[in-house]
């Protein structure tokens, strides 16, 4: 990916934090400008501090160094940050990662492939607070509140020994 895509994708990142109405700066000399190691954008909505690597592709997995993690990380650790790593693979929206939930080569650097970031990744409106992760249970509306109140009087009356089991396996079926 060419310097200008990825300043490019930055600057989008940037703009989309600001709508979702976070305080958002990127770093001008976030990369190789510099001798510091910065994050790429830092932001922050009054609740939640975030100083991110922010990494795009066309579709091959995205790989970073442990250098950059680590500095990353230690940056945010002393700014009062959470570390994320910002993915976006073209015709995708950015995903979010913790570091410490990305992929560990054998060659200690990090990989995100997008059928990873699809899957696994906190999505632009949960990472923003705009929504959050539901799961397939919740949306249906299954929700384990534990036994029903019919099977709970079998089982009392069975504990009691008002009832035998063949007869409790009839007056639940």
């Amino acid at each position: 990916m060419s310097q200008a895509k990825g300043d490019r994708r930055e600057r989008e990142l940037v703009n989309e934090l600001d709508e979702a109405g976070f305080a958002v700066m990127r770093a001008p000399a976030s990369g190789s400008a510099t001798e510091r190691e910065l994050p790429d954008v830092l932001a922050g909505d009054g609740e939640r501090f975030y100083a991110i690597e922010a990494k795009s592709s066309s579709g091959d997995p995205i790989y970073l160094t442990g250098e950059e993690v680590e500095a990353l990380t230690f940056f945010a650790r002393n700014f009062g940050a959470k570390p994320r790593i910002g993915v976006r693979f073209d015709r995708e929206d950015w995903y979010f990662f913790h570091p410490g939930d990305l992929y560990v080569t054998d060659g200690g650097n990090y990989r995100v492939k997008k059928e990873t970031a699809l899957a696994e990744g906190t999505d632009f409106p949960e990472f923003t607070g705009q929504s959050e992760k539901v799961t397939l249970e919740e949306a249906a509306g299954e929700t384990d509140d534990g036994p029903d109140e019919d099977l709970r009087r079998v089982l009392n009356a069975v504990k009691q020994g008002v009832m035998d089991v063949d007869e409790a396996a009839d007056a639940l079926e």
